[in-house]
């Protein structure tokens, strides 16, 4: 019960960091390439998916049983605060690797199309409540 507690203050703490690093890049974007297009988060994304990338793979070929805590800060965590495309990513390439295809590409569209419909539609249900 403590090592699950302790893991999830990692993963908390990881987390916080993750944010504050998407919040910096959200607030320095605009001074470096003002322009509509969402500089920000597609940043974000690009970098986040690379260091997932990056550290998944570490990880797996690398990493020791003992690194379960610095993987969950960094990975979970850190990545996840920063960017939770991220995580949907590494998730879409395992189904890929894994030679589940079919279930990757369910996975992947499905994802993007619902997550744009539950978007417009919170939007829609409180224009609805509010006006």
């Amino acid at each position: 019960m403590m090592r699950e507690l302790f893991l999830g203050l990692v993963v908390f703490l990881g987390a916080g960091a993750g944010g504050v690093l998407r919040h910096t890049v959200n607030r320095l974007a605009p001074l470096v390439l003002p322009m509509t297009f969402p500089v920000a988060t597609f940043f974000v994304n690009i970098v986040g998916c690379f260091a997932m990338g990056v550290l998944a793979g570490w990880f797996t070929f690398r990493g020791e049983a003992s690194g379960q805590t610095l993987r969950l800060l960094l990975t979970t965590g850190l990545l996840g605060g920063f960017t939770t495309f991220s995580a949907f990513s590494l998730d879409a390439a395992l189904l890929w690797e894994r030679g589940e295809t079919g279930l990757m590409v369910l996975y992947v569209l499905g994802s993007v199309l619902l997550s744009l419909v539950g978007v417009f539609g919170g939007l829609a249900l409180i224009r609805t409540l509010l006006s």
